[in-house]
């Protein structure tokens, strides 16, 4: 049967570190194949070949799943990515495996149910890789100085000011009295923050370099609050922001807005759902944090704060922030803004 078919096929791949499961299937649901094949790109070209012409195939989008949807393009497949979070709903039955996995990946998608993720190019994965590295090393060297302040906090040394590994931090590091097992861990941490300190920095000249020309890079740095590191944030983590019909959309894509839950006659709206990016969430709660209260961002942050509370405050500023965001990618402008040049207008 595998063999005399001649229409589009349809196939579903668990993928897993080590081994995957590919099920191929008519587009009635005929089962044509059931392979479990080690993950390499030979073997699953292997498979591929007896899948026809152009067959529509699906993986969810899991970890490492870079090399699997590139060697399918690469083959003329149409490639699907299936969302983690809308492929929970296999957890209702009562067995679970990577053939009943993989099938119903493929029923998914040959039915019109498939919940997609977006498949970034290659040149904004490789941004991303930078920017998501450059992240987690700023993450490292805060870890450090946490360390370096419990460090001193089990001598009982007192921290006066407000950056310990500023100037004056520094020199209350070399001349305080520690004890010797203290003293070298507060050298080894010293250490370690100056060479992650060269790394964070050379990974935000890349992205500078890489980004100086983008047309959007520079809008989203008119916004108060965002530099040169958060608007390569944005612009890496989002990509190709008309896969958005408004802002409204993408404000929901990051995570930003809150739950709504409706039965009958019940309707409750919650916390904010956390579900998608952390660095955009991140990113933006990190601008409107810093601007100050006359901008439009900072009175919308204090009027809601005062409200509210300020976390409340500090949420809804960061969705009206994402909103910019949005207008600032895809037209390149910002009208709300005040033009370069231009003063602000003021009351009589």
């Amino acid at each position: 049967m595998s063999e005399s078919y001649e229409g589009q096929q349809i196939v579903g791949m668990d993928l897993h570190r080590r081994r995957s499961v590919l099920v191929r299937m008519t587009e009635n649901g005929e089962v044509l194949e059931t392979v479990r094949i080690s993950n390499d790109p030979d073997y699953l070209r292997q498979v591929m070949a007896r899948a026809g012409e152009a067959p529509e195939v699906v993986l969810e989008a899991t970890y490492g799943w870079y090399w699997a949807a590139d060697t399918l393009g690469e083959l003329g497949a149409q490639v699907h990515l299936a969302h983690p979070l809308g492929v929970k709903a296999f957890s209702y039955r009562r067995v679970k495996n990577d053939q009943r996995d993989a099938a119903d990946l493929a029923d998914l998608l040959r039915m019109g149910r498939l919940p997609e993720a977006w498949i970034a190019p290659p040149a904004t994965r490789e941004l991303r890789e930078w920017v998501r590295h450059r992240a987690k090393l700023v993450g490292l060297r805060s870890n450090v100085k946490c360390q370096v302040h419990a460090v001193l906090a089990g001598a009982g040394v007192a921290v006066p000011m407000s950056d310990l590994f500023g100037q004056q931090g520094r020199q209350l590091l070399e001349r305080v009295g520690l004890p010797p097992a203290a003293r070298a861990r507060v050298n080894s941490a010293q250490r370690i923050i100056e060479a992650l300190d060269f790394e964070i920095d050379t990974f935000a000249a890349l992205l500078a370099h890489r980004l100086h020309r983008d047309p959007g890079y520079t809008t989203v740095q008119q916004i108060p609050g965002v530099g040169p590191v958060l608007a390569a944030v944005f612009l890496a983590e989002i990509g190709d922001v008309h896969r958005f019909p408004g802002p409204a959309q993408l404000t929901s894509w990051a995570g930003l807005t809150p739950k709504h839950y409706e039965s009958d006659t019940t309707v409750h709206r919650g916390r904010i759902t956390k579900q998608g990016s952390r660095l955009v969430r991140w990113a933006a709660v990190e601008a409107v944090q810093r601007v100050p209260r006359h901008t439009r961002l900072g009175q919308i942050r204090e009027d809601v704060g005062a409200r509210r509370g300020r976390n409340i405050g500090v949420v809804a500023a960061a969705r009206e922030l994402v909103g910019l965001v949005f207008y600032g990618l895809r037209d390149h402008h910002i009208r709300c803004l005040p033009a370069p040049g231009r003063p602000r207008r003021t009351a009589a």
